[in-house]
């Protein structure tokens, strides 16, 4: 590292001293573009960052984990209309939010002007650059859920000098994930994006988590970025900026998350995600609201008259063994679960009904599904509006990791395995490893 270069950044990132922390002045910036195609049906017409987990949008996990932690700006790196138009319906300036958590003082969120990015690198240029940000940013995506000390960080950030830090981890598998090495300092070496298994360089994963220092807007402006933006219309964090920082011998260093990291990018990972979630994975959010006792990993929400009526229906049943849970098990408000359905580690959102004999296993459905008797659905994921049919005749079988999208009818005696059917569909008939898509 240069000598100029350490005493820039020393000047204006000191190392902390005492409780030299100020998480208010971070700004987040969430680049939320594309469209999300490893989680596709789901994300055909809904934002990724949107998307139903535990009965509330996936980025709000993120939010909520660093709300905690005193931050209080965020910036939305929406591209895209649907991406946009979910994000800012549900969270608009963040006022919403901040009661539904009682986060005080309130965030406040802000968006992406109307500018299309070509990358997620390229859309935190924007934002710095819009919104005049000088201040460290944090750059986190929107898919990963994920529990982090913020000032830890922000202190290696600062020690180092570095112009940006990336959050890694270590993995098994290295399969779809960027891959960094580093060197006894911790500086990376070199980072590879999507290296197969022969090629990577280290077992350290780019967690997508990424400190950044406000000269990294002098960067952005370099000549040999531009070039990347003509030649491949594209400025993507791991495929090309990180490895323009590193090839030009910029502070670049990985710091190893200790806490727990979710990638949710695909139906597997949502699935594995959600169960550890319920199971206490993430400890920003351990309690999901009515849980029905201290020794059992089971909640049933419902706050207003009409909800708790609901609830109490079903927490009597589960009580009297007629509704038998196993694991630990969110249900949602206002569903209705008829006798003899059996439901195990999954998470039912709200409005949905289920009828009788019905399993439910390692599963998610999302709000207002209906189930009819004797369905089986087992570490799947159906989404909004969906009507399954199924009679004790003609019994609906949904297994090994199929996904059913929004505003779909399944007819009585279906059976999907590891199939995905796209929104707005009736089907009928037996599928098998098989992508159904609307005319």
């Amino acid at each position: 590292m240069s000598s100029l270069w350490v005493k820039l950044l020393s000047k204006e990132y000191a190392p902390l001293v005492g409780d030299n922390y100020t998480p208010e002045k971070i700004r987040v910036i969430i680049p939320v573009g594309g469209k999300a195609t490893r989680l596709l049906p789901l994300t055909a017409e809904t934002s990724k960052a949107c998307l139903r987990m535990l009965n509330r949008p996936l980025v709000e996990f993120s939010l909520l984990s660093l709300a905690n932690q005193g931050i209080r700006h965020f910036i939305f790196g929406v591209k895209g209309y649907t991406n946009y138009r979910d994000l800012y319906d549900y969270f608009e300036s963040g006022y919403g939010f901040s009661v539904r958590y009682n986060i005080k003082p309130r965030i406040h969120i802000k968006y992406q002007p109307n500018q299309d990015d070509v990358g997620s690198a390229d859309s935190a240029r924007i934002n710095m650059e819009y919104y005049e940000v000088n201040n460290l940013v944090f750059a986190v995506q929107g898919d990963n859920i994920f529990d982090i000390n913020v000032k830890d960080l922000v202190r290696f950030h600062r020690e180092k000098c570095a112009i940006m830090t990336i959050v890694l981890r270590e993995v098994q598998s290295i399969e779809g994930l960027g891959i960094a090495d580093i060197d006894k300092n911790n500086r990376i070496r070199c980072f590879v994006e999507k290296p197969l298994a022969k090629d990577a360089p280290s077992n350290l994963a780019n967690t997508g988590l990424y400190m950044i220092s406000p000269e990294i807007k002098k960067v952005f402006k370099e000549k040999g970025v531009k070039d990347i933006v003509e030649n491949k219309n594209r400025l993507d964090f791991g495929y090309d900026f990180i490895p323009y920082l590193t090839q030009t011998d910029r502070p670049v260093y990985g710091y190893t998350l200790k806490g727990n990291w979710f990638d949710v990018g695909t139906p597997k990972n949502y699935l594995e995600a959600m169960k550890n979630l319920l199971h206490g994975g993430f400890s920003m959010l351990t309690d999901f609201g009515g849980r029905i006792s201290p020794e059992a990993k089971i909640w049933v929400q419902g706050e207003s008259n009409d909800a708790e009526k609901r609830r109490q229906e079903i927490i009597k049943k589960i009580k009297a063994g007629k509704i038998d849970i196993e694991g630990a098990v969110l249900i949602g408000r206002h569903c209705e679960i008829d006798d003899g359905v059996r439901i195990v580690n999954s998470c039912i959102d709200n409005y949905t009904r289920i009828g009788k004999g019905t399993v439910i296993e390692n599963s998610a459905v999302m709000d207002r599904v209906t189930i009819e008797e004797n369905a089986e659905i087992r570490d799947s994921i159906i989404g909004r509006h969906t009507k399954i049919r199924s009679t004790n005749r003609k019994q609906t079988i949904i297994r090994e990791v199929s996904v059913v999208a929004d505003d779909v009818t399944i007819e009585e005696g279906s059976t999907l395995t590891a199939s995905k059917i796209y929104p707005h569909q009736h089907v009928r008939g037996d599928f098998n490893q098989q992508t159904l898509m609307s005319n």
